[in-house]
C-alpha cells in the first residue's frame, strides 16, 4: 500500500481526532493536511503509519488549541467521523481513536477549566455523581452546580463531553492528576493510596468519608503509565477493609 493510499484509508480517523480537539471542521481539515505533509516529507515511510499520523495530528491539534486561534463550529447537527470517547456504545463501523489521543484530549479539557469547574466535571463525568451528590460534595446549591456544569459544556465547544475510561502515558497521567487533585482537595475530597484490583491505586472520599470513586495504576519502568477509573467501588467491610471491589 502506498503512502497516499494509507493516508486516504486513515483520513476519517485523523479527522475525528482533530475535530474532537478543535470543534471546527475547517481547523480539523487544516490539521489533517499538515499531518499528511509531515508524513509525506518523512524520508522513510514511518511504520506503523497509523501510529505516526495519529500522533502527528494530535500534536498539531493540541498546538492549534493552545494558540487560541480556533473558533468552534456552531452547527448543532450530526457530525461525520465523530466517535465516542469511551468504549461503551461504540459503533463498530466508526473509527476508534487511539488511547493516547483520547488521553491528550482529557488533559487539555481539564487544563482549560477553572478549579471549581474541574471539580464539578470530575464528580459528574468521571465519578458518575448525580446533581444532588455533587451539590452535597461541593457545598453549594443544585442550581449553582447546574450552572457550573453548563460552563464546562461551553468550554468543550457546546458538545457533550465524555471522559475516557483510562488515561495512557506517564506525562498525561501526571498532568491529569496535577489538574484534578488540587481542585478536589479544595472541596474537601481526599485521595488515599489503597490496593485496587490487587494492585496499586487510590480511593477518593468526600468530606464525610463516603467513597466516591477509585482508580487503579498500571506501572511501567517505575512510573505510573496508565490510570483506570473504578466508578462504583464497594463500601469498606470493617475498619481495615478500605480497598474497593471490582467494577
Amino acid at each position: 500500500m502506498s503512502r497516499n493510499e494509507e493516508f486516504k484509508e486513515l483520513r476519517p480517523l485523523l479527522f475525528s481526532i482533530a475535530h474532537r480537539f478543535l470543534g471546527s471542521r475547517a481547523a480539523a481539515e487544516d490539521a489533517v493536511h499538515e499531518a499528511w505533509l509531515r508524513y509525506e516529507a518523512a524520508l522513510t515511510p514511518p511504520v506503523p503509519g497509523k501510529a505516526f499520523l495519529s500522533a502527528e495530528v494530535t500534536r498539531i491539534s493540541a498546538g492549534l488549541l493552545r494558540s487560541a486561534r480556533v473558533q468552534p463550529d456552531t452547527y448543532a447537527g450530526p457530525r461525520p467521523f465523530e466517535p465516542l470517547m469511551s468504549g461503551a456504545g461504540q459503533d463498530p463501523d466508526q473509527p476508534v481513536e487511539p488511547a493516547q489521543s483520547l488521553s491528550a484530549m482529557a488533559v487539555l479539557l481539564l487544563e482549560r477549566l477553572s478549579p471549581l469547574e474541574r471539580a464539578v466535571f470530575v464528580l459528574r463525568e468521571v465519578f458518575g455523581c448525580d446533581l444532588s451528590q455533587i451539590a452535597s460534595v461541593v457545598g453549594c446549591s443544585e442550581a449553582a452546580c447546574d450552572q457550573l456544569a453548563a460552563a464546562v459544556s461551553r468550554a468543550g465547544g457546546g458538545r457533550a463531553l465524555r471522559w475516557p475510561r483510562l488515561i495512557v502515558g506517564a506525562d498525561h497521567v501526571a498532568r491529569v492528576l496535577a489538574a484534578m487533585a488540587p481542585a478536589l482537595v479544595r472541596i474537601g475530597v481526599t485521595m488515599e493510596p489503597q490496593q485496587v484490583h490487587h494492585g496499586p491505586g487510590a480511593v477518593f472520599r468526600d468530606r464525610h468519608g463516603t467513597i466516591l470513586s477509585a482508580l487503579a495504576f498500571d506501572l511501567l519502568d517505575g512510573q505510573v503509565h496508565t490510570i483506570r477509573w473504578v466508578t462504583r467501588p464497594s463500601a469498606p467491610r470493617g475498619p481495615a477493609a478500605h480497598a474497593p471491589g471490582a467494577v
